[in-house]
């Protein structure tokens, strides 16, 4: 079985669009811009051995407000930059019904099959309340970066809350 560190995307590997407290994805290309030590800290988590597996949720594809060949270029940019082995998005809104929509840990339990992840060694990074639920509910170590959104806090708690993931990777390495 392989260890596999799952990231968040918007406000982890990416900077989110804050408004009003609350974090949004990036609209366009443009707008996709990696944070400070993301490139490094995933480059060194894979070189350690890690399979590095992006779960997000992009709701703003069912609703209308995305387009779907805008995410798809994110993704391929983010591939272009970073050592990603996989990438798996839910493209729904919560009221869809779906298992993959994060706190639901859909996404990740469907990586763990098809890439013969041992969940209970790997990691969930994230900076929402969804990701820490969605890593609990898989039985991943769960990180929160915490950014202080005006938004709910995570309902259990994360098992480390961090500002950054280069941060995390840190910690990750050193256990």
């Amino acid at each position: 079985m392989r260890r596999a560190v799952f990231l968040d995307r918007d406000g982890v590997i990416n900077r989110s669009i804050v408004r009003d407290g609350k974090p949004y994805p990036p609209m366009t290309l443009e707008e996709f811009e990696l944070l400070p030590g993301v490139p490094e800290a995933v480059r060194t988590l894979s070189a350690a051995g890690f399979l590095i597996v992006v779960a997000t949720n992009q709701p703003d594809i069912a609703t209308g407000k995305q387009r779907p060949e805008v995410v798809e270029e994110m993704h391929a940019a983010l591939r272009r930059r970073l050592p990603v082995d996989d990438i798996r998005m839910c493209p729904h809104t919560g009221g869809q019904g779906c298992d993959c929509r994060k706190p639901l840990p859909g996404m990740l339990t469907a990586a763990a099959r098809d890439h013969g992840i041992d969940l209970s060694a790997s990691y969930m990074v994230g900076d929402r309340w969804r990701d820490v639920e969605a890593g609990k509910a898989a039985g991943c170590f769960t990180f929160f970066i915490d950014y202080g959104y005006q938004e709910q806090a995570p309902a259990r708690p994360p098992d480390r809350v961090v500002a950054s993931l280069a941060e995390a990777a840190a910690i990750i390495l050193g256990r």
